[in-house]
């Protein structure tokens, strides 16, 4: 939270569950080490998981950057010290934006062309990225001032025809139209007996010789009991009947 937000306001709270996404991610690699000590030694191990210790792992340079030059990094909103422009800039339409970022003094040269060389993109002030890094806060405006007239997709569009790094800032409803997803097939529509039909998510990765296969929808809330429980848990049907009529599932 430290790091989120911008420099003249108060730290901002991220807006997932970021730890809980992103740590079982390691764990299953954890597991794999796990299952290959068994096969080597027979014996099993216990795996302690920490999503505190899982999360520090994508902020490793700036812990790096601490240890090495005792340097404790702040909030830079959506701006780098690498880049200039570095942000997001809002476009035609209602909370619509396009992201962009120029690292070198060539894209800069290209970044230019792409919005008809205006008189500003001339001379010193904006020539090298220290100086677009002291004229930050206007050269973000200006730029503003250019894309607000276009709809992101033509922004995101033109600066990826100059090799400009740009990509539309999607809402949920952007994901869900994007057409690389759709060729992926990532959204399986199924019909669910609660909602009707929606669209479930498919694993965020293909194998090409067993690729996954999404083929129902996820379960209602005790659905699987008498399954889990008479199966599962070796519970006669007599006891699963009586505790049901007593509500003990509910």
């Amino acid at each position: 939270v430290h790091l989120t937000g911008w420099q003249d306001r108060c730290p901002t709270q991220i807006s997932v569950a970021y730890t809980d996404i992103v740590s079982h991610h390691f764990a299953v690699s954890w597991l794999i080490a796990a299952l290959d000590y068994r096969r080597r030694t027979g014996k099993g191990q216990y795996i302690d998981i920490s999503q505190y210790e899982a999360s520090l792992q994508f902020i490793s340079p700036l812990l790096l950057d601490f240890t090495v030059n005792n340097h404790v990094t702040g909030r830079e909103g959506n701006r780098s010290e690498y880049a200039a422009p570095h942000g997001v800039y809002p476009c035609k339409g209602v909370e619509r934006w396009c992201a962009m970022a120029v690292f070198t003094d060539q894209q800069w040269a290209s970044f230019c062309r792409v919005i008809g060389s205006p008189e500003w993109s001339k001379g010193d002030k904006f020539s090298t990225l220290p100086a677009r890094k002291e004229n930050e806060d206007e050269l973000d405006r200006l730029i503003s001032d250019w894309t607000i007239n276009l709809t992101t997709e033509e922004v995101m569009e033109m600066m990826q025809a100059g090799g400009i790094p740009s990509g539309v800032v999607s809402n949920c409803q952007d994901v869900y139209q994007n057409r690389q997803l759709q060729n992926r097939r990532h959204f399986v529509p199924l019909e669910h007996p609660e909602i009707g039909r929606y669209n479930f998510e498919s694993p965020p990765f293909v194998l090409s010789k067993t690729p996954a296969q999404i083929k129902m929808p996820s379960p209602c809330l005790g659905e699987h009991n008498e399954y889990f429980y008479t199966k599962v848990l070796g519970m006669s049907d007599e006891e699963f009947v009586q505790l049901l009529a007593e509500g003990v599932f509910e």
